[in-house]
């Protein structure tokens, strides 16, 4: 008898399915080109943590547009040397964005941003708000 010449196929999506739940519930399942955040309501405002090693300040722009905060990064690696042999050089510029849906309005002027060891928080007090584009100073 023949064996089911699915199998290896079936196999195969079988462990595909099973890193992705693992990813899923781990929270691991990161899009490349992302930034990984945390969003939370306290109740008073909407708390936004992102993850940005390596990056500085004046790397990242924050704006606010119709109800979603825009988080971009851009870095570009400048420690390239004149006649150094690189067998693989993928570090040259890194850039990241993340785009976060905000389920009710917030203060637009009232919004303060940090960024610390690597850590970008976003402070979004909720309270009405109008649909102009806002930029977002980081402290």
């Amino acid at each position: 008898m023949r064996g089911n010449p699915f199998e290896e196929i079936e196999e195969m999506l079988d462990r595909v399915s099973k890193q992705v739940e693992e990813g899923m519930t781990s929270g691991g399942l990161q899009v490349p080109g992302s930034v990984p955040v945390n969003v939370v309501d306290t109740g008073e405002e909407y708390l936004v943590t992102a993850d940005l090693p390596g990056y500085e300040t004046d790397d990242i722009e924050l704006t606010l547009s119709e109800g979603t905060l825009h988080l971009d990064a851009e870095r570009e690696d400048d420690h390239a040397h004149e006649g150094d042999r690189y067998l693989r050089r993928e570090r040259t510029r890194l850039s990241v964005s993340r785009r976060i849906r905000l389920p009710e309005p917030v203060e637009e002027e009232s919004i303060t941003a940090g960024h610390e060891n690597g850590v970008l928080t976003v402070r979004l007090p909720k309270v009405g708000g109008d649909s102009e584009s806002k930029a977002i100073d980081i402290e």
